[in-house]
């Protein structure tokens, strides 16, 4: 109890402030939670809707208030408009996981969230997430935009399998690609109206190893109208992908064009393909993508066991060809969440997995490592020698057992 008279002396906290311009901004999908310092304004945390005209408001004031530098969780794609707006100001943005600044337990508000990303910033505490620079984000979103575009075409040749199942035609199981040459050639028949087995075999390619026998029994089926209409819609969606695929690989190359060289093709050519194919095979873009990987990174990196080109282009797409933002080998295989997250207590190591991460550049990279499965690669014999007889049991196990650290 205090006595009268007396008066309760406020407890200050000594904080040593880094940076003092610093501001908090809690990202939502309709508005943002802005907090600053409490000396800058009067209303030190104040809400702007997500319009573009509410975002330049919410820059200006900012910029008011004198503020330099902002810390903001990297929400969904939310966070995309307001980082795109504000980068545009001249502000120093600091993108940040929002695993990195979970707040105390029980006092999860938007205010109190945008309030204790200032303060986090304001001492030094917080570290920003890895981005590229612009021309490479531009290539990222349109690498991705065209994954998407391939796995929807992927669903659609699942939809035309299934049709065909129905149907009990069985070309899928005769011929290893239904949407290659001989296969599209005999569906298109089938939709046209023909149904004589060996009218349809005779369409059959001269690469094709199948029998024409057989060929002829798997396309002996009951084809009822239901079937032959989700065929046809099927083979529609999936001929109208292939287009918007062709498409944003146009696209793509057009922003390829635009990247800066680190090396002069005429004087330095690419170096030859460790492949024998010629053509783009399966989902490869349909340019000479390798050419210009090579021109921008400076090296080629297909020269590597177990790397394509598509692996290549996302590295570029994810990386970029600036490396500094990584001093060493060991921080870049932490940005991929590829080294063991050691959990060790009382001196006993209670787990070493890596960290859950949707790193598209890491998937890749596994994806790479797969290949090498049942190779004479270098890598492998290196691997071999550092392990002992683990390549060799690895061989004798199941494919999802993963690979050493």
């Amino acid at each position: 109890m205090v006595k009268p008279g007396r008066h309760k002396k406020k407890r200050v906290n000594a904080v040593h402030v880094i940076q003092a311009n610093a501001a908090g901004i809690d990202v939502g999908s309709t508005e943002i939670y802005i907090a600053v310092p409490d000396d800058r304004d009067s209303r030190s945390v104040r809400k702007f809707e997500t319009f573009t005209e509410d975002l330049h408001k919410a820059a200006k004031w900012l910029k008011s208030c004198g503020i330099e530098s902002i810390a903001m969780e990297s929400t969904g794609v939310y966070w995309i408009p307001v980082y795109q707006i504000l980068d545009s100001y001249g502000f120093d943005i600091v993108l940040v996981n929002a695993r990195h600044v979970k707040n105390v337990p029980g006092r999860k508000t938007d205010v109190k969230d945008c309030q204790w990303l200032q303060y986090l910033h304001s001492v030094g505490l917080l570290s920003g997430s890895f981005r590229p620079a612009q021309e490479i984000c531009a290539v990222r979103s349109l690498l991705r935009h065209r994954d998407n575009l391939v796995k929807m075409s992927a669903a659609h040749i699942q939809h035309m399998q299934k049709a065909l199942t129905q149907m009990n035609v069985q070309l899928h199981h005769v011929i290893s690609d239904i949407t290659g040459l001989t296969g599209m050639a005999i569906v298109d028949a089938i939709l046209a109206g023909e149904r004589n087995p060996q009218n349809l075999a005779s369409l059959k390619d001269r690469r094709i190893k199948a029998d024409k026998s057989i060929i002829e029994k798997s396309l002996e089926g009951d084809f009822r109208p239901e079937h032959l209409f989700t065929l046809k819609q099927a083979l529609q969606a999936y001929r109208n992908y292939r287009e918007l695929i062709s498409g944003c690989d146009h696209e793509i190359e057009s922003y390829l064009n635009a990247l800066d060289s680190r090396v002069d093709p005429e004087e330095n050519p690419t170096p030859p393909p460790t492949s024998k194919r010629k053509k783009p095979q399966g989902n490869e873009p349909d340019f000479d993508l390798r050419s210009q990987l090579y021109r921008i990174l400076g090296t080629d990196l297909t020269q590597v066991d177990g790397i394509n080109v598509i692996t290549a282009h996302v590295f570029l797409a994810e990386v970029g060809p600036d490396m500094s933002r990584f001093p060493t080998a060991d921080n870049f295989c932490s940005w991929l969440c590829l080294c063991p997250n050691n959990k060790v207590t009382g001196g006993k190591v209670l787990s070493s997995h890596t960290r859950k991460s949707v790193n598209r550049l890491a998937q890749t990279l596994r994806m790479a490592a797969e290949g090498l499965w049942n190779s004479h690669s270098t890598l492998v014999n290196i691997l071999d020698e550092c392990a002992p007889g683990w390549v060799r049991r690895r061989r004798l196990q199941p494919r999802h057992t993963s690979w050493p650290v």
